[in-house]
């Protein structure tokens, strides 16, 4: 067994059930090259690597760090809820928000989403969340409730001089014709080296609208392992951006079933290597029901020694006639040193459908630099305005949360040396 998976291991707290689970993890033990999901993804140094639980206590952050981000907002340090940082104030009416560890197990709703189990090799440390999970949010809003103040998650992870690791678990769950604004931000407290496995379930009912927001800047010594998982019932709609930032490692797998008709998505994303990161992002849409549409728009941008992993799968069921569905991944190197790998898959199993995918890597448009240039611009201030202008485009889609989303965007840019 792994260093890695020995000392999650050694957390376990929970039933006979979770135990069989975590049983069956251990036994599957990490993914290799050979997993064709985790083809470009290597996980030998990770699974030399050890973490501890985080604390029961969420320690003390710097105040000014959430300045930024307004109220109505729930607060988690190194996985833990924070009461001190956290306002629920101003929450519209409709709009219930609770931590797991404040929800009874063997509530409806509870249940639905934690029974959840995970069977196919690739899905490790889905298992994992499965068995260790122990904290997380629930954010449910009631039938035909209209939420028009955004409601902010912030995880935020610091240095206590022990690397340490959380497992959430996470549940938005909109009634018929309800409409909420969420944004997350995952920041960086002070240097750390801690490990985040989350899981996401997203649930819209008929009618629904979520506009969703996600900025990870993590530390840069951090590692990030996401899964969100979305079905969609008929007429709703899902918006979302996200912003991979941060984070030595960063892993995202968006999974969405478009299962009622006339259901829609959008969701666009930014990924941003710079320095050693690794930064691998899977999309996985599938098209189940009738006149159902999804839009992609995808951005990476690789810079020193980074690795940017690109997977686009759309999957257009049988029945699934009238599906309208782009992908569009497009990805400047930046460096001899950088590495980009884009993968767009497209399958079609049904008649009467729109689809089209494509993704390209590259370097600065010439021209451009030689326009910008001949204007006395110098080189460096050039490529950054263009590099810039390349990764705003995804965000156009974000309407009121474009704002908070494109100063995020903007500092990492600078951070980064392209701005």
């Amino acid at each position: 067994m792994s260093a890695l998976l020995q000392s999650l291991a050694s957390a376990f707290c929970g039933s006979d059930e979770r135990r069989e689970v975590l049983d069956a993890a251990l036994h599957a033990g990490l993914p290799t090259a050979r997993n064709e999901a985790w083809k470009y993804t290597s996980l030998r140094q990770l699974e030399r690597r050890s973490f501890s639980p985080a604390p029961l206590q969420a320690p003390a952050i710097d105040a000014a760090l959430l300045a930024g981000i307004p109220a109505p907002r729930l607060v988690f340090v190194n996985g833990r809820p924070s009461d001190a940082h956290s306002d629920l104030s101003g929450l519209d009416a409709g709009v219930r928000v609770r931590t797991l560890s404040a929800v009874r197990h063997d509530e409806p709703e509870a249940a639905r989403f934690l029974q959840r189990r995970f069977d196919r090799a690739e899905e490790v440390f889905a298992q994992l969340n499965a068995a260790l999970a122990d904290e997380g949010v629930l954010v449910q809003v009631a039938a035909d409730a209209i939420a028009a103040t955004p409601l902010h998650l912030v995880f935020v992870g610091c240095g206590d001089g022990t690397d340490r690791a959380w497992h959430h678990r996470h549940l938005l769950d909109l009634q018929p014709g309800a409409s909420l604004k969420l944004v997350e931000h995952h920041l960086q407290g002070s240097d750390n080296a801690n490990f985040d496995n989350t899981l996401v379930h997203v649930q819209l009912a008929q009618g629904a609208q979520l506009a969703h927001a996600r900025v990870q800047a993590d530390g840069a010594r951090a590692t990030s392992l996401l899964r969100t998982d979305a079905v969609l019932e008929r007429d709703a709609r899902y918006s979302r951006v996200d912003l991979e930032l941060g984070a030595a490692l960063s892993r995202h797998e968006l999974n969405v079933r478009l299962q009622g008709d006339n259901a829609r998505l959008t969701a666009n994303g930014v990924l941003l290597g710079n320095g050693r990161r690794h930064i691998d992002t899977r999309l996985g849409i599938e098209h189940v029901a009738r006149d159902t549409a999804a839009e992609l728009l995808w951005r990476g941008v690789a810079a020193g020694r980074s690795r940017v992993v690109f997977h686009g799968g759309i999957h257009i069921r049988e029945g699934a006639d009238g599906t309208d569905a782009n992908l569009s991944n497009k990805n400047l190197l930046l460096s001899a040193d950088a590495e980009i790998d884009t993968q767009p898959t497209l399958v079609i199993d049904a008649d009467e459908v729109k689809a089209a995918h494509g993704a390209t890597v590259g370097q600065l448009d010439a021209n451009a630099l030689f326009y910008l240039r001949s204007r006395g611009l110098p080189a460096e201030q050039a490529r950054a305005m263009l590099s810039a202008a390349f990764c705003h485009e995804p965000l156009a889609v974000a309407g009121a949360l474009g704002d908070t989303l494109a100063r995020h965007l903007d500092h990492a840019l600078q951070q980064a040396g392209m701005a």
